[in-house]
């Protein structure tokens, strides 16, 4: 059951996203709370149908709730999506949430509170019958003019827990691993498309896979495993890994080429401190940390790169189910300055790549703008660039690179291969 105590720590990290606007990952929630889990779930489902909640609380309100108490009106949106979505026993959601008004020293407000959450009670079968995709109306434009055929397909699985998906080291048979986690009650089953990934049926603490603390496995979606096995790294290659935190696709380049080179860089301190993290559970050694942006050379050498994989900094529209707060926080003008972005870190380490080598792009995002109209207009405005086509049984093709949209086994991805060519030999010249 939610006590007061639980709810009052989930509307802390509510009000922190609808308030304060702070991403659900800036939070600190108590790591010793014994009902953690449930207080995570509530968190994690009121945001993720904050809209939804929203439409149906502000309509019930004779009156908006002052800009003081506003912590109330985000109270109001976790009662209902206890009432709605929730396990939580109707009585107990209730008389827990109206007490959280006296925790919050609003005692005013338990009238107000426990009216509304009656109200909505009332109105339950009704509310739970009505289609409410729960997207901000911007988003929901941009993916119907990009999608108009798989819309609410999109929008329907961003309204779902993601799935956990863990990346077996090579050094571990994937079939030994699955029949070990079977052991332990925990099921898994395969992808054929990515060769290393398990897909958990449910999720569990990442300390009850074996050997997890001595590099078994890493944490990973099925569409981000691809990155690797398509940049498809080399021994003795010089590799550079592009906004590389919190590490996954350095580590698994190293899993796949462990005496190769590889760069690992990132703008952000804290971030790389992740990076290093990882490297040090895998034991590993061909992985060299850079802080440094993208954009500009200062951090560089000079020495041109085998390949260099590209995971751009994106609207993250992809990973909506894993990161809800994406509804809240990002704007439409977010997208035209990270696509002006994109387009500077492209630039720039295009310099920086080999005649001959690949430059592979990545984003976890859905929108277009970000994806094959950003490398259709670079391979437009370079003439050193060509296509390599992605031949995977994997997301659908577009016009340049390939196109993941959310689904049960895959987050929203996109990758496109590019291959930097040779200048053309003159062999000679004629007056």
């Amino acid at each position: 059951m939610a006590n007061s105590a639980t709810l009052k720590i989930a509307l802390e990290a509510i009000c922190s996203v609808v308030l304060e606007k702070k991403s659900l990952s800036a939070f600190n929630f108590p790591k010793d709370y014994q009902d953690l889990s449930l207080t995570k779930s509530l968190v994690f489902g009121t945001i993720r149908f904050y809209h939804q909640l929203n439409d149906i609380v502000t309509k019930l309100l004779k009156h908006p709730i002052e800009k003081d108490n506003l912590d109330i009106h985000c109270l109001l949106l976790l009662g209902t999506y206890q009432l709605l979505y929730s396990n939580v026993a109707t009585h107990a959601a209730i008389f827990e949430t109206v007490n959280v008004a006296t925790d919050l020293n609003k005692d005013w407000a338990k009238g107000l509170v426990n009216a509304i959450l009656r109200e909505v009670d009332r109105q339950k079968e009704v509310l739970q019958t009505q289609v409410h995709y729960s997207h901000p109306s911007w988003l929901g434009k941009k993916s119907k003019n990009n999608y108009p055929d798989q819309v609410e397909q999109i929008l329907a699985n961003n309204n779902t827990q993601a799935p956990m998906s863990i990346r077996v080291h090579p050094n571990y048979n994937l079939k030994d691993y699955q029949s070990e986690l079977s052991g332990l009650g925990i099921e898994a089953y395969q992808v054929d498309v990515a060769p290393q990934a398990l897909v958990l049926k449910e999720v569990v603490s990442v300390f009850k896979l074996p050997d997890f603390e001595q590099g078994a496995c890493y944490v990973q979606d099925c569409s981000a495993q691809l990155s690797a096995h398509l940049l498809n790294p080399k021994e003795n290659e010089l590799i550079l890994d592009a906004c590389s935190a919190p590490g996954g696709k350095s580590t698994h380049l190293s899993e796949l080429a462990p005496k190769s080179k590889i760069i690992a860089l990132d703008s952000d301190e804290e971030r790389l401190k992740r990076v290093a993290e990882n490297i040090k559970r895998f034991d590993i050694k061909n992985i060299t940390l850079s802080q440094g942006n993208a954009k500009v050379q200062d951090w560089w050498d000079g020495q041109l790169f085998d390949k260099i994989l590209l995971d751009a900094p994106c609207s993250a529209t992809g990973v909506i189910r894993r990161h809800p707060d994406i509804k809240l926080l990002r704007k439409p003008k977010d997208i035209t300055a990270l696509v002006a972005l994109q387009k500077d870190i492209l630039n720039n380490l295009w310099q920086m790549l080999k005649p001959g080598g690949t430059l592979l792009y990545a984003t976890c995002s859905i929108l277009k703008a970000e994806n094959e109209f950003q490398i259709a207009n670079f391979l437009h405005s370079h003439d050193d660039a060509s296509e390599i086509k992605i031949d995977l049984d994997w997301g659908m093709k577009t016009t340049v690179g390939k196109q993941q949209l959310p689904n049960a086994e895959f987050d929203g991805f996109y990758y496109a291969k590019i291959k930097k060519l040779k200048p053309k030999r003159i062999d000679h010249l004629d007056f």
